[in-house]
Formats: C-alpha cells, structure tokens, sequence
C-alpha cells in the first residue's frame, strides 16, 4: 500500500523555496565576473606563436625519456641529483597552478594568451613529473622539501594584484631560475636520461619566459606610466633571487649544496663545484 502525505501537506515546494534552492553558493565560480578584462592587462604580440610551439614540441615523460641509461651513481651523487629533483618537483607545481586560478578570471576574448596558459599548465604538469619519477628512477626517492611557496618570490605572486606583477614575478623572475638550472643540465647530468631531461625542460622554459617578457613590452609601450611599477617587481624578484630560500643557487640551502656536488662531481669536489654556481 502506498503511503500518501496528509492534505496538510504541500506535494511540491513552494515557487519562493524553488528560488531559494537555486540560489547559487557564494564562492561558486560566476561566469562573466572576469577580473581580466582589458587587452592590456594580459596580452603580447606573439601569443598565437608561443601557443602554436607548445602544441608543435609535446612530449612524454615515459615516451621521450631513455630511462635505461640510468645506471647506479655514487650515493653522495645520487643523493644530490634526488635533492634537486624534490626542489624542482615543488617549483614546478607552485608554476603549473598559478597559470590556472588567472584562467577563470580571464576573458575568453583574449583567446590567444588564455590558450598559452593552458599549454603552460600542461608544460609545467609534465615537468614536475618527469623530476618527481627520476628522484625516484635510481632508488634514492625524494629529499628534503624546500619552503618554496610560502616565502621569496613564488610566495609572493599568490599576493599579485593583477596578471602583469603576477607575470613577472612567475614567467620573469621564476621561470627565468628554472630555465638557468636547466641551462646548466649538460654539466650536472650523469647520463643520457638527465640530459634528456633538461633539454626538453628548458624548451618549455623559455617559452614561459618569453611570454612573460613579450607581456611586460607590450605594457611599456601601451602604457608606459607603469614602467616604473613594472621595474619594481623586477627589482623585487632580483633581491628575492640573490638571497631567497627559492633559488638553488643561494648559499646554504640543501639546493645548493646538491648543485655543488653535481657540478664538482662528488662531496670531495664541493668547492670546486661551489664555484661554478657563482661564477
């Protein structure tokens, strides 16, 4: 026997607790609410470009890596190269979810830039994967964390007030570190795969970087009021870089000392090595 509800009560919700239900939550994404809306506030010239290469150069971490070349290493290498694969492993995150959270917030009428963003999220997703599988490609796993996305420079682009000072804080300042270490793979990599690694890395790399210095031309000649606030957040990342925990080349961290041994060839070289950082 089915059970009806008394008369008393109403079958359907009223019209008024409808509308309520439909009432959205107040952190829900809103379509149209774009905090980027003006072409100077993310584009360049050659966005189309950049976008067509990262479509042209994709690759695969377990497709276009020689894995096998990887042979046993002295532990106090082995050791090194884990440390600062943990230390791009966390780079490379911070650098593919930051180009996300601005995509929401961007018109889809700037097509071109908002595309390069997606590529770049693909870019940086691929990197801290490929790192994250050769510190653990040896036996040796990953190291110690740095503190990098709570101080320095990558701390502070979740602080930006708009896409420009986030720009040059990740695609100048950021990007621009990264691409310098993979710069440097040829003479700390201990075989074909590392190699490998690097070159395909700083491909992508440049990119970024190019991106970020094509956006920062474009402000300076369309609005060149702001060169001066565009000078202070290179002036920012710069000291960031000299001192700060995010860069492997700063003296005293467990990044530069596994760049020391790498670059040495062993603990026993570490000055030598030490050296070649701060040439």
């Amino acid at each position: 026997m089915i059970r009806r509800p008394p008369r008393s009560t109403p079958l359907y919700s009223s019209a008024a607790s409808d509308v309520y239900k439909r009432q959205p939550r107040p952190d829900a994404y809103r379509v149209g609410r774009y905090q980027v809306r003006s072409k100077s506030d993310i584009w360049l010239s050659n966005a189309s470009v950049l976008y067509e290469e990262a479509l042209q150069r994709q690759w695969s971490s377990a497709t276009d890596i020689p894995w096998t070349t990887i042979k046993p290493l002295p532990d106090d290498i082995e050791r090194a190269q884990c440390q600062l694969a943990t230390f791009l492993t966390e780079v490379e995150f911070v650098a593919a979810e930051v180009p996300g959270r601005w995509l929401a917030s961007t018109t889809p009428d700037y097509f071109e830039p908002r595309m390069f963003l997606v590529s770049q999220i693909m870019d940086e997703s691929r990197h801290l994967d490929v790192f994250r599988k050769r510190a653990f490609a040896n036996g040796g796993g990953l190291m110690q964390r740095p503190d990098v996305t709570t101080s320095g420079t990558v701390g502070s682009i979740d602080l930006s007030a708009d896409f420009t000072e986030m720009s040059s804080r990740l695609h100048i300042s950021g990007e621009g570190a990264c691409l310098t270490i993979f710069r440097m793979g040829e003479l700390m990599a201990y075989n074909e795969a590392e190699k490998r690694i690097y070159r395909l890395a700083a491909q992508d790399e440049s990119r970024h970087v190019a991106f970020g210095v094509m956006h920062m031309r474009y402000i300076s000649e369309t609005e060149p009021e702001r060169k001066e606030e565009i000078h202070s957040y290179l002036d920012e990342g710069e000291a960031a870089l000299v001192a700060g925990n995010q860069n492997p080349a700063s003296r005293d961290t467990a990044q530069s000392e596994a760049l020391a041994i790498l670059l040495g060839g062993g603990e026993k070289n570490f000055d030598e090595g030490l050296s070649l950082i701060h040439i």
